[in-house]
C-alpha cells in the first residue's frame, strides 16, 4: 500500500493499493525488445515456404490468394509464386493477414489430402487472435478454459485445461477444423472409482 504524502489532503489522501506490480508483465526484467513487432512477415515467409513444398500448381495457389485476401499480389504476380511471395512480403502484415493465410493454407492442405507444417508458435498467435476474432461458435467453445498446446509452451486463457496440438487449436479456432480441444488425458495409475452399491 502507498500514502499520499504528508501535507497533500484532498479524496485521494487515503492509502491506495499499488495495483500496477499486479499486472501481468510490470513485474519481469527489464531486457532489449527491439526485436519485438506486430509485423508478421518473418511468420508468413515461413508459411508461404510450408505451402510452396507441398504444391506449386497455380491453381492451388490462386485458392490460396483468394481464400488469404491477397489477390492483389497474386494478380500483380501473374502466376508465378516467387513473384507473389516476394509482392506479399514487400509491406508489413498483421496477425490477420497472417491469420487468414493460415486458414487458406490449412484448406489447401486439406483439399491435397497432405499434412502442412507449421511453427507451433506461429500457431500460437493465431490461435489467440482467432481466440477472440474467430467465429463465435469456434470461441464459446474455448471460453472459461486455459487452452493449452501439447507441442509447444504456450497456454491461454483462464479456467479448466482443454489441449491439443498447436495445429489443431488454431485449426479449430480458425473455423478450418472441426476438432475441438480436450480436456487432458486421466492420469495413467489412477484407480477407477467403484460403482455405488443400489
Amino acid at each position: 500500500m502507498r500514502t499520499c504524502p504528508p501535507g497533500k489532503t484532498g479524496r485521494y489522501a487515503g492509502a491506495v493499493a499499488d495495483f500496477l506490480r499486479f499486472l501481468p508483465l510490470s513485474g519481469r526484467a527489464r531486457r532489449d525488445e527491439r526485436v519485438v513487432s506486430s509485423d508478421r512477415r518473418r511468420e508468413l515467409d515461413a508459411l508461404l515456404g510450408s505451402l510452396a513444398a507441398l504444391t506449386d500448381a497455380e491453381t492451388a495457389w490462386a485458392a490460396f490468394a483468394t481464400d488469404a485476401g491477397l489477390t492483389r499480389p497474386w494478380r500483380g504476380a501473374d502466376g508465378d509464386i516467387t513473384r507473389f511471395r516476394t509482392a506479399v512480403l514487400a509491406q508489413r502484415r498483421s496477425i490477420r493477414v497472417l491469420s487468414r493465410s493460415l486458414a487458406a493454407a490449412l484448406r489447401v492442405a486439406d483439399d491435397l489430402g497432405v499434412d502442412l507444417a507449421v511453427d507451433p508458435m506461429t500457431c500460437g498467435a493465431v490461435a489467440l487472435y482467432a481466440q477472440g476474432a474467430g467465429p463465435f461458435e469456434r470461441r464459446a467453445v474455448v471460453a472459461g478454459h486455459t487452452v493449452r498446446a501439447t507441442d509447444a509452451d504456450w497456454a491461454f486463457g483462464n479456467g479448466p485445461v482443454l489441449e491439443g496440438t498447436a495445429l489443431q487449436i488454431a485449426g479449430f479456432l480458425l473455423g478450418v477444423t472441426d476438432t475441438p480441444p480436450r480436456p487432458p488425458a486421466a492420469a495413467s495409475g489412477q484407480p477407477e472409482l467403484a460403482a455405488s452399491p443400489e
